[in-house]
């Protein structure tokens, strides 16, 4: 099975923010038999973009960064490229982070505390049909026969009311967007990001802006910790 692997030619596209993250990752993924990085990426926007082009079998992608959330890249990269498994890899393993993971059907979630041939192991368990998270990220999911899912006795958060457009609304209000820039990069009419936001306020109780923001860092969702 792992000659099988190894035989195997996975090509990868590495998406973070960092350019000493993505390259320290291509130099050590490139020694690697079988596995060849195709691309990589800056930013959730730019990763769309590669992987059109460059047609990767796994995408590492990391979760916090600037501009289009992640998730959404995912699933518009997923309706592209559906044969590319994404693999999300972050330092934050926040319950909403996972959740979010788990509903745009990601492959796998590593913590950055992972040491170089966990990531490999992941890529190559990945490329091959399954699926790999880390045991900090196993822990706190129910796998069943349709798939993966954050454990119920896990949601009790006030996050758990809401939809995933709308805790995606509230990460963008935490970085600072208006409704305006929300909806260019969301693709959505300003008047429907106004709408969500109103149920979300509503749903949370929490009627400004900075309140909205506090409420993501103490969730987990703004990409830093509390």
């Amino acid at each position: 099975m792992l000659e099988d692997k190894l035989s195997t030619n996975i090509r990868v596209l590495i998406v973070d923010d960092h350019a000493l993250v993505r390259e320290a990752l291509s130099e050590r993924l490139q020694r690697e038999p079988g596995i060849t990085v195709v691309g990589t990426a800056g930013t959730a926007d730019e990763a769309i973009e590669k992987a059109n082009a460059c047609n990767p079998n796994v995408i590492l992608m990391d979760i916090d960064m600037p501009g289009l959330i992640c998730f959404d890249a995912a699933k518009t990269i997923a309706s592209l490229r559906p044969d590319a498994h994404i693999i999300f890899l972050s330092a934050f393993t926040h319950d909403g982070y996972i959740e979010q993971a788990l509903e745009v059907e990601a492959r796998g979630y590593l913590t950055k505390r992972e040491p170089p041939d966990r990531v490999v192991e992941a890529i190559r368990e990945v490329a091959s049909g399954g699926a790999y998270f880390s045991n900090e990220v196993r822990s706190r999911i129910v796998v069943h026969p349709r798939g993966a899912k954050l454990d119920e006795d896990r949601r009790q958060s006030r996050a758990s009311l809401l939809t995933q457009r709308e805790v995606q609304i509230v990460q963008y209000i935490a970085r600072g967007l208006s409704k305006k820039e929300i909806a260019a990069t969301m693709h959505l009419a300003v008047k429907t990001v106004d709408r969500h936001c109103a149920n979300l306020m509503t749903k949370l109780d929490i009627h400004d802006r900075v309140g909205l923001t506090r409420f993501a860092i103490r969730e987990g969702l703004a990409g830093v910790d509390a």
